[in-house]
């Protein structure tokens, strides 16, 4: 369906999704959190694609925040609605079937850091930039930044970004474990479809059930989650793809596999 504030293109099996307010620094406003939302319901259910890549417009900016216009006149339970709107988004990326990539060019602060925290994999160009800065303007992180931010790079470090604001660049970003990979610009999206070539050429059940497992069970006892993975290595032996891909292991050719 048409959108008015982002865009999807399809790429084989590749959606990419990019967000069109260059001249606001692609900042999410309500508006694009919806289609965003909508757009990640519509992917997961696509047959025929197997990882989405969110990224911005431009150079300057992935997303360089929430919408501060729209959000200065909100009241308390205004702004618990559009936070919770924004969690919803996080929520549907993290729980989808299929691997998000960010690959963030230019800012990520904000809702922009939170949008890439909530995907499976961080690829940044060498200009991106990263922040919790919302101190700044007497409020916190709102779309899951306190608690995605310290599961992703610690308790101390997620801390500090939170409590001061700073900005990190694309190699601080890298040592301290926000982000997977560093590139130049030019090469970031031709490393990121190379990480999903090599993604998409897998099993999408056994995909799909990594990316829930390894996500469950982070708040689980380890006991209860290695039940759950001994469940989830069972049932995947009913299905079209294991006949398949032991098939093609043992004869030496390429697995043909159609997530059934």
């Amino acid at each position: 369906m048409p959108y008015e504030t982002i865009s999807v293109e399809h790429e084989g099996p590749l959606a990419v999704v990019t967000i069109r307010r260059e001249q606001a620094l692609n900042a999410l406003s309500s508006r694009v959190i919806a289609e965003l939302t909508e757009a990640t319901a519509d992917l997961d259910l696509a047959e025929d694609v197997g990882v989405i890549v969110v990224t911005g417009a431009g150079v300057k900016a992935f997303v360089a925040g929430a919408d501060i216009s729209e959000m200065k006149a909100l009241g308390p339970a205004e702004a618990q609605a559009f936070s919770e709107m924004g969690g919803n988004l996080g929520h549907a990326i993290e729980h989808s079937h299929k691997p998000w990539i960010a690959a963030v060019n230019g800012f990520a602060l904000g809702g922009g850091c939170e949008l890439a925290l909530a995907c499976d994999f961080i690829y940044a160009a060498d200009n991106a930039r990263f922040g919790q800065p919302e101190v700044k303007l007497g409020v916190i992180p709102g779309f899951g930044g306190t608690q995605r931010l310290a599961r992703r790079v610690g308790v101390a470090k997620a801390k500090e970004l939170c409590f001061t604001g700073d900005m990190v660049n694309a190699a601080e970003a890298k040592a301290i474990g926000l982000v997977d990979a560093v590139f130049p610009a030019a090469e970031l999206m031709p490393k990121v479809k190379e990480l999903a070539a090599r993604i998409v050429a897998n099993g999408p059940l056994a995909v799909a059930a990594c990316k829930r497992l390894i996500h469950q069970g982070q708040s689980m006892p380890l006991e209860a989650a290695l039940v759950m993975e001994q469940q989830a290595f069972g049932l995947l032996f009913a299905s079209q793809d294991q006949t398949e891909g032991m098939a093609a292991f043992l004869e030496k050719r390429p697995a043909k596999f159609t997530g059934r």
